[in-house]
């Protein structure tokens, strides 16, 4: 008889593959914003990470409060936004050119004109999840709207990730995202339909399929760098390496209707950060 050896951390149970299962389906293959493929928008497992607010889930502004939340929160439901967690900074400036081939600068939002930009919510939270989960934690505020409001700071217990079970009087984590941060359902409301959408995303730098942006990328001597817009169409070893900004309606990139009516011709794969190389057909 052989006994079976059963995964007990969590980090094992994450990286556990069952059989039958695709690489798609499995963390590794995820992208920051999207896992796996196409069957969730993973940003909306961070909407309720503080207990008691919906943010956005791709910026840091509250959209809601709970009905049942800290009864001081209510004033964050008119134009606030979260700035920090503890001694953590969620947004950082962003700079680089206005136009194409221009100078560098500080690169302001279209709405508030702020150069500041919030940081991809895996990215800002991770750490401090790790070492606050399940404690409160301090956060500061600003309003967007209102310039001459003061920022406010709240202490808010910072929600678990994941779903917490107890067997035989023991506590575990289990491989799975807890329901006080995505009921039913929400993990799938931002997706479009149809999927073929998703890999063009919404003009705000989401796209729920697993698929890069900027690919064939050089970098130069001071840091910048040259590449290709992955939905760019003319991408041969021959093409100029100039980025191309995302735009729907730009003829030069893959468009809606070309990906509902042939996906898998307008699609490429990417290894490496490189394109894969051209088929050579037969004969030559």
């Amino acid at each position: 008889m052989i006994d079976k050896i059963k995964a007990k951390n969590l980090s094992a149970q994450l990286l556990y593959v069952g059989t039958g299962n695709p690489p798609t389906t499995h963390p590794h293959s995820a992208i920051s914003n999207a896992f796996p493929g196409l069957e969730m928008d993973f940003r909306n497992a961070w909407r309720r990470i503080l207990k008691g607010l919906q943010l956005h889930e791709s910026s840091n502004l509250v959209v809601a409060v709970d009905d049942d939340a800290d009864p001081r929160l209510r004033m964050l439901s008119s134009g606030w936004r979260l700035v920090m967690i503890e001694d953590t900074r969620l947004m950082v400036p962003v700079k680089g050119p206005l136009i194409v081939g221009g100078p560098i600068v500080d690169l302001p939002d279209n709405g508030f004109q702020d150069p500041l930009m919030p940081l991809e919510w895996s990215n800002a939270l991770a750490s401090i999840l790790s070492e606050h989960a399940g404690r409160t934690v301090r956060c500061k505020f600003e309003n967007v709207l209102d310039k001459t409001l003061a920022p406010v700071e709240f202490d808010i217990e910072l929600r678990p990730f994941f779903a917490i079970s107890t067997v035989n009087g023991e506590t575990l984590k289990q491989p799975v995202i807890s329901r006080d941060l995505a009921p039913p359902g929400e993990l799938t409301q931002s997706l479009c339909s149809p999927w073929q959408s998703d890999y063009r995303e919404c003009a705000c730098f989401y796209w729920a399929a697993t698929r890069p942006d900027y690919v064939n990328v050089e970098t130069g001597p001071e840091g910048e760098s040259t590449g290709h817009n992955w939905m760019q169409k003319d991408r041969t070893p021959e093409t100029p390496k100039l980025y191309l900004p995302d735009d729907w309606m730009d003829p030069e990139l893959v468009t809606y209707l070309e990906l509902y009516r042939q996906w898998e011709k307008s699609l490429r794969f990417v290894i490496d950060g490189k394109d894969e190389d051209p088929v050579t057909p037969p004969g030559r």
